[in-house]
């Protein structure tokens, strides 16, 4: 099959620099509650206006408040006033938002240039940490899906410098770079609508990102699958005229170990949920239901680019879930790689079937010693936790603690359900090893867990981020759409180990 490369439309990219000097149109200025605002570099008579007015409090230096004072002059024409709350209470996810919000005043304010200062954050957040986060939060707020829109508007910010004229930061800014990019790689994968991403092109912008970040990547077509064993994948796949992929991505950090990380990604480009057929509202947003696809892709473009000293191996069972004379029905019983069998009770449960195959495969083929999949799994995940937190199922607690640092330092959120033995009981079959979905609740749980029989054991991680992986409300560094969750939890999850 001919593969179609996904075009990208010229777009200038915004740089983010570090500088000892300040000289931008536009100048963040940070404000810490109990604190003078940090007004080196700015005239004295504008210093002197700018501590008057949160002297007065006409300007709170709450948590994201934010003012702009256009002056008379050219360098700051404009000075944006930003509240960051309590010293104390300052984090890198606040650092973060801070430089998304700023970015997007500069945009509105048509400045190609914004100057943040880091001294004048006045926080305990070390300085590498916090220019690794303001480039972090500065790029992806940058990023916006309009390759298909015929006029679209460019934006006017096309530098943002970091000012700093103390120890080295510049490690924490290419790591920003490189998380940020790996993220927004993430985004542009989900975003893509499914008559372009298919199951081969998903397989092709992987070969693609390997070769741009430096790891090896193999893709398996429909035999090569089958030659696997991988029949319960390949059913759920069969009633598409798209064929299935198998995308495995590998990166040796560390040649001495025998340890290996398996990154598994929930890889439906399309899910229409087959006969047990979604509403047409349910259908709409089912381009993302590779979101942890995605994912998967972009850890390990970040994890290859900053040479981790960590063996990681990432698995996408790539397919869409249609209808046809071909699909598989409710009832049905499957076989799987593993050798168990499957009762089917509901086709649109359809993933957790895919990870089956892709999980095992990742332990009995690849020698993973650690399993992370992270899925587009329940929509049970959204009426537990909204759109705020990604539901987890582990089975090691150390493995489990290693993820929750690594989310606190990616700022995404995360929380733990139980995996209790009594939820287990929910998927057991009568006529099958075990069922696709329970008839009694619990379906976070249960999704996670009908996984995790197939880990074989290993210690494991199930990231539901069914809520998570899409927003339709702008953020202050995330645009509509895609979020790129799970990328930089990964990142954070496999330097750590």
């Amino acid at each position: 099959m001919q593969r179609i490369r996904i075009e990208q439309k010229e777009v200038e990219v915004m740089e983010i620099k570090l500088s000892a000097g300040s000289n931008a149109p536009a100048r963040l200025i940070p404000c810490c509650m109990e604190q003078q605002p940090y007004t080196e570099h700015l005239a004295a008579d504008l210093a002197r206006l700018v501590r008057d007015m949160t002297d007065s409090g006409e300007f709170s230096p709450k948590f994201g408040n934010s003012q702009v004072i256009t002056t008379t002059v050219d360098n700051p024409r404009h000075i944006i006033l930003m509240g960051l709350g309590k010293a104390e209470e300052f984090t890198a996810e606040k650092a973060r938002r801070i430089a998304g919000k700023a970015a997007k005043e500069a945009r509105k304010l048509k400045c190609p240039q914004l100057d943040i200062p880091l001294a004048g954050f006045g926080t305990a957040l070390p300085p590498r940490e916090l220019a690794g986060a303001l480039t972090e939060g500065g790029l992806l707020a940058a990023y916006k899906f309009d390759k298909y829109v015929s006029e679209r508007k460019e934006s006017s910010l096309r530098e943002v410098t970091l000012v700093w004229a103390g120890e080295d930061v510049a490690a924490g800014v290419e790591e920003g770079k490189t998380l940020a990019e790996a993220t927004n790689l993430a985004r542009s994968l989900a975003d893509e609508p499914a008559n372009v991403l298919t199951p081969a092109q998903l397989g092709a912008e992987a070969e693609r990102a390997g070769e741009k970040y430096g790891f090896a990547v193999t893709v398996r077509d429909e035999a090569g699958i089958r030659a696997l064993g991988m029949e319960a994948f390949l059913t759920v796949a069969k009633a598409s005229d798209n064929p299935p992929r198998l995308i495995v991505m590998e990166y040796r950090g560390n040649p001495d170990s025998e340890e290996v990380l398996a990154l598994v990604g929930k890889g439906l480009t399309y899910d229409s949920g087959g006969l047990c057929l979604k509403t047409p509202q349910g259908m709409t947003g089912m381009k993302g239901d590779m979101a942890g696809a995605a994912a998967v892709i972009g850890a390990m473009a970040a994890i290859s680019a900053r040479k981790l000293r960590v063996n990681a191996v990432g698995v996408v069972a790539a397919c869409e879930n249609m209808l046809s004379g071909r699909a598989y029905k409710p009832g049905d019983i499957i076989g799987t790689m593993s050798g168990k069998t499957i009762e089917v009770l509901n086709t649109d449960a359809e993933g957790r079937i895919t990870l089956a195959d892709a999980v095992y495969y990742a332990v009995s083929k690849e020698k993973a010693t650690r399993v992370v999949d992270i899925a587009t799994l329940t929509g049970a995940a959204i009426v537990a936790l909204g759109n705020i937190a990604t539901a987890v199922l582990a089975n090691d607690d150390d493995f489990f603690a290693r993820l929750q640092q690594a989310a606190d330092r990616a700022g995404e959120r995360i929380w733990r359900l139980p995996h209790d033995e009594e939820y287990k009981e929910l998927l057991k079959s009568e006529v099958a090893d075990i069922r696709n979905t329970s008839i009694k609740g619990a379906g976070t749980i249960t999704g996670g867990l009908f996984v995790g029989a197939f880990v074989q054991d290993k210690p494991w991680l199930h990231l539901d981020i069914a809520g998570t992986a899409w927003t339709d409300k702008e953020g202050d560094y995330h645009p509509k759409g895609a979020t790129g969750v799970g990328v930089r939890t990964l990142y954070h999850l496999a330097r750590m180990l």
